[in-house]
């Protein structure tokens, strides 16, 4: 068991370190924040969506907007697209597919972002978001994986972690979340 977990950490912190040494992609988490920041500071809302672990990062990344991150400070207005009671009762009626895209004709508006969140970049009601948002004016900002997929095209910015492994690609997007994060308190 050790060595499995000894692998674990090996492999993780490989990839952390070499994205951490990749200016490319440091440039891109850099400009995917800039934006952020731009329409928070503006009064516009980030709103975020994903399936799975990914849905629980775009929860984790507007709870600590919305509460704080590490420091005292005015909420910023971040909202998931998590209700369960709005995704059953959607499911159920129409699709799962077009969940998401419901939010985002509801919620989103040239001042916000969305934030997808995918470690495949194909998911059906991610790309139905996206485009919905687009059609809104609303930017959109990925953070993706295994060379980005569909979404990759999609997103005004897209952060994609250069791994084929979904375990690897999920602990990164959480340290760019953290990284938003830490840039949206002002740090």
């Amino acid at each position: 068991m050790k060595d499995t977990i000894f692998q674990i950490f090996s492999d993780a912190a490989s990839l952390k370190s070499k994205i951490a040494s990749d200016d490319k992609f440091l440039s891109t988490v850099d400009k995917a924040a800039s934006v952020l920041k731009e329409a928070t500071n503006s009064g516009g809302v980030i709103y975020a969506c994903g399936n799975g672990g990914s849905a629980c990062d775009a929860m984790h990344l507007t709870e600590e907007l919305v509460a704080r991150f590490k420091r005292e400070r005015p909420g910023i207005k971040a909202m998931h697209f998590i209700d369960g009671g709005t995704i059953s009762c959607w499911g159920n009626d129409y699709s799962y597919e077009g969940v998401f895209k419901r939010y985002a004709e509801t919620f989103c508006t040239p001042r916000d972002i969305l934030v997808v969140i995918s470690t495949s970049g194909n998911s059906k009601n991610l790309i139905l978001a996206a485009q919905a948002a687009k059609e809104r004016g609303t930017k959109v900002i990925g953070l993706l994986g295994k060379g980005g997929g569909s979404l990759l095209a999609m997103c005004d910015v897209a952060v994609v972690v250069p791994s084929e492994s979904t375990e690897r690609i999920q602990e990164v997007h959480i340290s760019i979340i953290h990284a938003f994060c830490e840039i949206l308190e002002g740090g």
